[in-house]
């Protein structure tokens, strides 16, 4: 077992006794495949050929001139399907195959990893299943056409707030009674283990491009590297190539919602506390009963009132700084890179670049070389941000 399934004190295997074997299966077959010469081979291919990489570490001059710091975004907004997430559905796609899984299961919130989903179940004739909150699936309908014109169904789910908490919830529920046949395909870097060391594994390609790119175009690693937080995926994959460089300092931005301070928000590491949800012990919004709480951000994809496991160690060590940013710095942070660069961020993507720009007006950044993960591209978010703007379309 990797780690003990624990990042320190966090992580591990919470679910209910049926789910054991599934989770021991895929723990064999990951160890067994990510270090094989054929899987490895497959994988490049479609990384390359299908998804698109490498992605390119762009100099965001307009901006970095605007706010006096050095600004590289990385381009994970160019992949195939819009965002990082093609990068970890391609891998464990390529796992259920390699395990003689006829069927994927997924759950999405913002539908990225839902797309991903659907169009890796297509590329490897593998049948495809998406749980989606109904609330998500009004607000986020291009992507719902996406996933069905790509094969996969989409399942709407009514319990709870309706949102990625209760899809996952349901996709679990599903796999508990399908596991023979089926894979879940889990989209972020939260859920028992092997999960959270698994996506890490696929998304970290995401870092060690970022880094080499970097060191060819500088000469010297960035003065920091800023990436959203949902789940954690996209963020936990930059961060891995400079983890163990201490003088690249690591933010991770979640979804401040309204504020910390009100009770809709989904800044799990900067308001919540220890708990267990989805099977993994990690950092929770919960209640004084211990009951999980509704998160809430204006970005589909970061309204999880968890956090993978890995995110909450580094942040009880101090190796990340995590950091909330609101609805509207997010809406402020689309506008910015759109008007300036001619970029249209993901509203999940917008609450790094919105951060980036309060830390380089900081007087002691000014000057610094800064690395902002654009997970995604905003397509899915057009109607929504119109809305959020009044404008009608």
């Amino acid at each position: 077992m990797i780690n003990n399934g624990k990042f320190g004190k966090y992580g591990g295997i919470f679910v209910p006794e049926l789910l054991i074997p599934a989770l021991e299966e895929l723990e064999k077959a990951f160890l067994k495949y990510k270090d094989d010469k054929e899987f490895n081979q497959e994988l490049d291919y479609y990384l390359k050929e299908f998804a698109g990489r490498p992605t390119a570490l762009y100099y965001a001059r307009n901006l970095s001139e605007k706010l006096g710091c050095k600004i590289y975004l990385k381009r994970e907004d160019m992949l195939h399907t819009g965002a990082h997430k093609i990068n970890n559905t391609i891998g464990q796609g390529l796992l259920a195959k390699y395990m003689g899984k006829t069927r994927l299961i997924a759950e999405t919130g913002a539908g990225q990893h839902g797309i991903a989903t659907a169009v890796v179940g297509s590329l490897l004739g593998i049948p495809v299943e998406v749980y989606m909150g109904s609330n998500d699936v009004e607000r986020q309908k291009l992507n719902v056409l996406r996933m069905e014109l790509s094969g996969a169904k989409v399942l709407p789910v009514d319990a709870g707030s309706k949102t990625l908490k209760d899809a996952i919830n349901d996709a679990f529920r599903d796999w508990t009674s399908s596991v023979e046949n089926t894979h879940y395909l889990i989209g972020t870097t939260m859920g028992p283990h092997p999960y959270p060391t698994m996506v890490k594994h696929f998304q970290s390609v995401i870092g060690r491009e970022a880094r080499a790119e970097i060191l060819e175009k500088e000469g010297e690693l960035p003065d920091a590297v800023i990436a959203c937080v949902g789940g954690g995926s996209n963020s936990i994959g930059i961060f891995s190539g400079f983890v163990d460089d201490a003088a690249v300092e690591l933010i991770g931005v979640e979804g401040g919602g309204d504020g910390i301070k009100t009770p809709r928000t989904g800044a799990t590491l900067c308001k919540g506390t220890e708990g267990i949800l989805h099977g993994s012990f990690s950092f929770v919004l919960q209640n004084n009963d211990g009951q999980i709480s509704e998160a809430h951000s204006v970005s589909a994809g970061l309204d999880y009132p968890g956090v993978g496991p890995e995110h909450a160690y580094l942040h009880s060590s101090g190796r990340a700084n995590y950091v909330a940013v609101t609805d509207k710095e997010a809406l402020r942070g689309f506008e910015l890179l759109s008007r300036y660069e001619g970029i249209i961020p993901a509203l999940e993507s917008s609450h790094a670049v919105a951060y980036a720009e309060k830390y380089a007006k900081m007087p002691e950044n000014k000057g610094k070389t800064i690395v902002v993960n654009l997970s995604g591209r905003g397509d899915k978010d057009m109607f929504l941000v119109a809305s959020e703007m009044g404008v009608e379309v």
